[in-house]
């Protein structure tokens, strides 16, 4: 069992790194100082250098951080279980309900994975390479279940869904006053996912009636 420190410490270190994430998302590393984490997190400057050696290894705290949340919203699912699901329609609230616990209310990780994916940031290409790779295992687990429509281009059937899944982070503010409701709420990521699903299972299109 750990010390009484070694807890305190551990608590420290996540408060200053929540605390940089949150100003990193508003306002991009960059034009934050260790000084003004340190205001945030209520604590010294000289305490952040302490868990984190300097303003960039933060930053790596906090990509790390990044990836392992987005990484949590699959990590309870297998490819197998991932297909039946989606292929049945069942993982409309399983999904929504494994998002919002990673992403809850007020949470600053869809904003800053926002920002890591519109400035070519490496952290950001690590995340789009993972959900790509998920959604291609996932597709193939599918095919091979006969429940997903075979294709001449895999590659580009898994990067459109990729840019669907992740249209609702990068246009989240948008698609709230579009349909009147916060995507990224229970209600809102169910209300979203419901559609999206039937858009995908049944399509979206009928052919034009024959003259």
């Amino acid at each position: 069992m750990g010390s009484i420190r070694e807890e305190q410490d551990l608590t420290a270190r996540a408060n200053i790194r929540n605390s940089a994430l949150r100003l990193f998302a508003e306002r991009g590393h960059d034009s934050v100082t260790v000084r003004e984490i340190a205001t945030a997190a209520r604590v010294s400057p000289g305490l952040v250098l302490h868990h984190f050696g300097s303003k960039e290894g933060l930053r790596v705290a906090v990509n790390d951080h990044a990836v392992e949340s987005f990484d949590a919203i699959f990590v309870e699912f297998d490819d197998d279980e991932l297909a039946e699901m989606l292929a049945s329609g069942e993982a409309n609230s399983s999904l929504a309900e494994a998002f919002v616990r990673v992403f809850p209310a007020g949470s600053p990780l869809p904003a800053y994975l926002r920002r890591l994916l519109l400035t070519n940031d490496p952290t950001g290409a690590v995340l789009f390479g993972r959900l790509y790779s998920t959604t291609r295992r996932i597709l193939e687990a599918m095919l091979e279940k006969g429940v997903a429509s075979p294709t001449e281009d895999p590659a580009v059937r898994a990067a459109f869904l990729v840019a669907n899944d992740l249209a609702v982070i990068l246009l989240r503010n948008q698609i709230a006053t579009a349909i009147g409701e916060d995507p990224l709420t229970p209600a809102g990521l169910d209300r979203w996912t419901r559609d999206v699903t039937a858009v995908y299972t049944e399509g979206a299109f009928k052919a034009p009636p024959k003259e």
